[in-house]
């Protein structure tokens, strides 16, 4: 086999070939990380959605996406899929991109304080019901969106964050590995309950078009994003390429 740098004294040709490769291998390494992030904050932007909405189902009443969704109490289902998902979906990431200057926990705890502080500064909303209250105000929303995505960094670059949640994480990832074929079966349980989720809202939002609001639309987003995402990681088999020997599937 010949190294790099003796496959190009010996064919000049491929000597405008390497960088080409380097290129495309670091756009790839690239395009894992911000691929993971975006199913990362999808995971947190669903559980958002789901706790907003079974605040209201719950302590208020709501009817939601009736007829085509039998019981409101469903979302819980969209709560434990998103926290499934975001384990695997952080696995994707798992490439070596370097950082700058610091951990990408530090810029994510920075984000999200940042906007927190500002959420309670600029908004009347109280910083406590932020995340189940309903309401258009846009700073709110900006905020919500800044704290997410903050988390999303945090969650990427976990355990990095301290040794002791890093001995967490590794006997949660044995107990993983213990389960494994259990968790396997329950990932397809969580697309197929998702994708039920994902054609209530939609059919509810075609057959009533005044309902057609931006947080509908985005809600049907990412439960398509969830729903892809369980099928891919079921069908993909990750859960049972879990080993012991490192932090990846």
């Amino acid at each position: 086999m010949f190294t790099n740098l003796e496959a190009c004294c010996f064919f000049p040709s491929t000597l405008n070939i390497w960088p080409r490769i380097c290129l495309d291998s670091r756009a790839v390494r690239f395009g894992r990380k911000l691929l993971s992030l975006a199913l990362i904050f999808n995971s947190l932007l669903s559980i958002t959605y789901a706790i907003g909405l079974l605040t209201g189902y719950h302590v208020y009443g709501w009817s939601l996406y009736l007829p085509f969704l039998v019981d409101g109490a469903f979302f819980w289902v969209l709560i434990v899929a998103s926290i499934v998902n975001i384990f695997p979906s952080a696995t994707i990431g798992q490439v070596k991109i370097g950082r700058l200057w610091f951990h990408h926990y530090i810029y994510g705890l920075f984000v999200s304080v940042l906007a927190a502080v500002s959420a309670i500064v600029f908004t009347s909303v109280p910083f406590l019901l932020l995340f189940t209250i309903t309401t258009t105000d846009p700073t709110v929303s900006v905020c919500r969106f800044f704290i997410l995505g903050g988390l999303t960094l945090v969650l990427d670059d976990l355990p990095d964050l301290s040794k002791d949640l890093a001995k967490f994480l590794s006997l949660l990832k044995f107990k993983v590995y213990q389960w494994r074929n259990v968790i396997h079966l329950f990932q397809y349980v969580l697309g197929f309950l998702c994708f039920y989720l994902f054609s209530s809202v939609l059919c509810y939002v075609i057959q009533t078009p005044q309902e057609a609001t931006p947080a509908n639309i985005i809600l049907s987003g990412t439960l398509l994003v969830t729903w892809l995402v369980s099928f891919g990681v079921a069908g993909k088999k990750m859960w049972l390429h879990v080993t012991t020997e490192n932090t990846s599937f």
